[in-house]
């Protein structure tokens, strides 16, 4: 299967790791629960009820779609939500509880036809070849629309469901200390290990390992499936995967990123980083950092995307959002928090901001509705048509397959050309 052609741009963004600055902007949603605001599920236009219904799941990504966006990320964890980023916190008022993210995006896939769908996976704990499969067969049933969002985890409860390793329980007073910054170092580097162990299961069949001959009663040609040998510190995995390479080759890759370890982990591994910068000056010097890690790990030639997350509260007027912010604030007993900036204010205002950041050299924005059933319509019929307006958008899908929607092109199987030179 040859590179995905119908991308507008593909050379454009195959002869560096940062696309053009002339390029049309990226859009993604991440969803979670009734939004990203603790008390979103008390807002009138939520649906608390439905929230571990596949109607619901169904709904929210075909209006993403609606709004031309290029993916939706669904959060995932192998524990309850919590306010606490170390531990369970206990709390009753607060949507807790989750369907599992690759499940969602299988249910919804075949509802939808452009739309990239990336699922959130914990690698801590998860088995790289589950992982491979599960991502490879969600590319089938999207018809290569589909994408993973990789994930570290440092809680000791989630560590406890599975028995298989121990993380010491430590505070946020811990965080800087030499045992923890070990742990989490440790905990990043398993995940690249983890993405490069996927890479290859994904390439262990051959596009045309397949030959499917009714005559010759050969379904497969064996030769083009291929050991992956793959041997760590943390995995040691034979290959090949069960599952045929992905209609993309390689489903893309994405992971969050706040600091230099994790920024290390997307200039090694991903095709695109979530960075959580509060202004422009802070933007301009992530997109640096990362740029520069990305050429130490040797794809200064490959296209990274870096896309800058925000939490919005969108409204036809300003002073309307900021008001509806201090209501949920209210709701739920504190002002919100986020490790992204959080954005109160009209679509046209978010479009100002949004292209601002762009010159700082960031290829996109994953936005976080605040509450899913006000903010993401705010964003696909409020926020899409301002940059529409701008020539800063999509005014229809121009590709058939995410790694195509991002300009990525389809990459080569890594094990074709060592299978043509021993039989050459």
């Amino acid at each position: 299967m040859s590179s995905d052609l119908s991308s507008p741009y593909p050379s454009a963004y195959s002869s560096a790791g940062s696309p053009p600055a002339h390029a049309p902007l990226h859009l993604a949603v991440a969803l979670d629960g009734a939004g990203w605001h603790p008390a979103a599920w008390r807002e009138p236009a939520a649906r608390p009820r439905e929230l571990l219904t596949a109607r619901y799941w169904q709904d929210v990504v075909t209006e993403a779609e609606r709004g031309l966006l290029d993916f939706v990320t669904i959060e995932d964890s192998l524990g309850p939500q919590s306010s606490h980023p170390i531990e369970p916190d206990g709390r009753t008022d607060q949507v807790r509880g989750r369907l599992d993210a690759v499940l969602v995006a299988a249910r919804v896939a075949p509802l939808t036809r452009h739309i990239g769908l990336v699922p959130t996976v914990v690698a801590t704990h998860t088995e790289p070849f589950h992982v491979s499969k599960a991502i490879a067969t969600l590319d089938y049933v999207s018809t290569g629309r589909a994408g993973l969002r990789v994930q570290v985890s440092a809680r000791p409860n989630e560590a406890a469901h599975f028995g298989r390793r121990a993380i010491p329980p430590f505070g946020l007073g811990d965080l800087d200390t030499p045992a923890v910054r070990e742990l989490v170092a440790g905990l990043f580097d398993e995940a690249a290990d983890h993405v490069e162990v996927v890479r290859r299961l994904w390439d262990s069949w051959e596009d045309d390992a397949e030959i499917r001959d009714v005559a010759t009663g050969r379904f497969i040609d064996r030769d083009k499936l291929h050991y992956i040998d793959f041997e760590g510190r943390y995995f040691s995995v034979k290959g090949p995967s069960i599952t045929p390479r992905p209609p993309q080759g390689q489903p893309v890759v994405s992971a969050l990123a706040h600091s230099g370890v994790p920024y290390r982990l997307v200039a090694r591994a991903a095709d695109v980083g979530y960075v959580t910068p509060h202004d422009g000056d802070q933007a301009r010097a992530i997109v640096t950092g990362i740029r520069a890690a990305q050429e130490a790990a040797g794809r200064e030639r490959e296209t990274l995307h870096v896309f800058g997350d925000l939490v919005v509260l969108l409204d036809d007027d300003a002073g309307a959002a900021r008001a509806r912010l201090g209501r949920l604030d209210g709701l739920a007993g504190t002002p919100y928090t986020s490790d992204a900036k959080v954005f109160a204010g009209t679509p046209a205002g978010l479009a100002d901001l949004l292209l601002e950041w762009r010159r700082a050299g960031l290829t996109g924005f994953r936005l976080r509705p605040a509450v899913i059933g006000h903010d993401l319509p705010a964003i696909t019929r409020g926020l899409v048509p301002e940059l529409q307006r701008r020539g800063a958008f999509r005014e229809a899908y121009e590709a058939r397959t995410l790694r195509g929607l991002l300009g990525l092109a389809r990459p080569a199987n890594r094990y074709t050309a060592t299978s043509a030179t021993a039989t050459a």
